[in-house]
């Protein structure tokens, strides 16, 4: 694992003697947990100006950052960035950061730079 590789989240707990240990977290089957970078919903146009999240004019699509896969993820590592949509979608706070949990088929695409743009990414 590289020193730029994004570490997985450890959720924080109390044991009896109340010390706090850091427990990993293991992503289960096909979810993976993602971190939006950006505050929710809010983003600036092409111009400088800060639109709203209330302000939105039809369904928007987001992108965040891959934290956490499962096993049974096939196309996404540990620091990709994926297109996803934010409605109904389920989130979690781990260490005062806010995560969403997704299942690999409601990614949409998937940006990284270890991708090969030269195939077509079918499976024949």
């Amino acid at each position: 694992m590289s020193d730029d590789t994004p570490e997985a989240p450890t959720i924080a707990a109390v044991n009896s003697m109340g010390r706090t240990d850091k427990l990993p977290i293991k992503m289960l089957q096909d979810r993976l947990l993602v971190h939006i970078d950006v505050a929710e919903g809010e983003r600036r146009s092409t111009g400088g100006i800060l639109i709203p999240a209330r302000a939105q004019l039809g369904k928007r699509l987001a992108w965040a950052e891959a934290r956490a896969v499962g096993p049974n993820v096939r196309n996404i590592e540990v620091g990709d960035q994926v297109l996803f949509s934010p409605e109904d979608l389920f989130e979690v706070e781990v260490q005062g950061a806010t995560y969403v949990l997704l299942r690999e088929r409601d990614v949409h695409a998937v940006a990284a730079e270890r991708l090969d743009l030269g195939s077509t990414g079918l499976y024949l």
